[in-house]
């Protein structure tokens, strides 16, 4: 017999279809349907004061597999995912080592069944060994199923490499996803270029390091036609140089983190290591505009940029430390405690932001809460007030700020083909 649910009194909302309802879902063998067709026997879940939504997408996860399981895992991630409300994840290719051919990805992809409680789709790298230097072979990684191609951690500094990049994604309908970042400005820098870094004494980077790749990465954009995402925007001017674009109509998305929504610099005072990202935290006015943007749609996504990594690590220095903190299991708390309960932005938008919009970048098929789509589906409490605790995460690595924060809205559980993942 196929499996039935019937999701009773909830309040689904469906962006794409402008629906915000309460009402009943029904779902049989992985399908939503009409829940008059349901049997008698259907599992019924009473979802009075909760939201049914289309399954949210993180576009930046580190999955560490291969090479760096000793920080996550398959398995780890993906249940951290699902705990974060994700039915989906982009996971990047900077793993050891670099996931940069059609075998790589397909090997990926066989580790997969049985151990991922979520949908994992896997990006290939952009270079070979992400050095930058000479583009994959994006014809025959478009032929083996790939979605999207990245550098992630870096991109190539030299533009005709980029350029032919672009130019060979164009060809083959396969997005850009960029890290970016002029390294000659970047390094050594371990955080923001400001007065924060100038009290602690430690090198910075300045926002032109970002901004130059951002506008580099538009200007081919312009030539080439290729889609281009740009990843973790943290730049006010970055913000801008967007902004534009997408006024002209040009195919340039961007993301934007939570943790670039909420902190600024002067996080690092207090977290240290665990406020050390890339790019880095910068300052108020920088995260106001990235919130401004975000709610105006100008940023179509919020992406965690999960990056976990061992206690040893994160334990060193400031400039010895790895950059990046997880924030699967944060990324929705925050964001409904401080832009939905702040009245910053509607529920229906900010679900885009993790649903309809991520999709969106990738090419995907729209995910509604029509009947016959698949039942893949994010279930969340928006007034449950809670406090967070890291201890509690599924992931194998705690590298994270978020300690102790008190939160507004909470992930009950996703469904994925057809099964209920509660969050606890």
């Amino acid at each position: 017999m196929p499996q039935e649910y019937c999701l009773t009194g909830a309040r689904l909302i469906d962006p794409l279809l402008s629906r915000d309802e309460i009402g009943d879902l029904a779902i049989r063998d992985g399908k939503i349907v009409a829940p008059d067709t349901l049997s008698a026997g259907a599992i019924r879940l009473d979802l009075h004061g909760k939201v049914v939504a289309p399954g949210f997408l993180d576009l930046h996860v580190h999955l560490r597999e291969p090479g760096q399981t000793h920080k996550e895992d398959i398995v780890t991630a993906t249940r951290a995912a699902a705990a974060g409300g994700f039915t989906t994840v982009l996971a990047m290719p900077n793993t050891a080592p670099p996931i940069d051919s059609p075998e790589a990805f397909r090997e990926l992809n066989r580790r997969l069944p049985g151990r991922a409680v979520i949908e994992v789709l896997q990006s290939v790298a952009l270079t070979i060994g992400r050095k930058g230097e000479h583009v994959t072979d994006i014809k025959a990684l478009k032929a083996a199923g790939v979605t999207a191609l990245t550098d992630d951690g870096s991109t190539p500094q030299d533009e005709t490499v980029m350029r032919e990049a672009m130019l060979l994604a164009k060809e083959n309908n396969l997005p850009v996803i960029d890290h970016c970042e002029d390294l000659s400005l970047s390094k050594p820098g371990v955080m923001h270029a400001g007065k924060i870094s100038q009290k602690l004494a430690l090198p910075g980077q300045p926002r032109l390091a970002e901004e130059r790749i951002v506008e580099r990465d538009i200007r081919l954009c312009r030539e080439t036609g290729c889609r281009i995402h740009l990843q973790h925007l943290s730049s006010a001017g970055s913000v801008e140089m967007l902004r534009q674009a997408r006024k002209e109509g040009l195919p340039v998305t961007g993301e934007v983190t939570p943790h670039h929504l909420f902190l600024t610099d002067q996080a690092i005072e207090q977290y240290r290591t665990n406020a050390k990202m890339a790019p880095p935290l910068r300052e108020e006015k920088d995260r106001q505009m990235l919130i401004e943007a975000l709610c105006d749609g100008t940023i179509s996504a919020i992406a965690t940029d999960h990056a976990p990594h061992a206690p040893d690590e994160k334990a060193q220095d400031m400039l010895q430390a790895p950059f990046g903190i997880i924030g699967l299991e944060a990324a929705v708390p925050l964001s409904l405690t401080l832009l939905y309960h702040q009245r910053l932005i509607s529920l229906p938008h900010l679900i885009a932001r993790f649903s309809s919009g991520p999709r969106a970048v990738l090419g995907l098929p729209p995910a509604t809460l029509n009947p016959g789509s698949t039942a893949s589906l994010t279930i969340l409490d928006p007034d449950h007030e809670y406090i967070l605790d890291t201890a509690k995460f599924h992931s194998k690595s705690l590298n994270c700020p978020y300690q102790g924060i008190p939160c507004i809205g909470k992930i009950s559980g996703v469904f994925f083909q057809g099964q209920y993942l509660p969050a606890n």
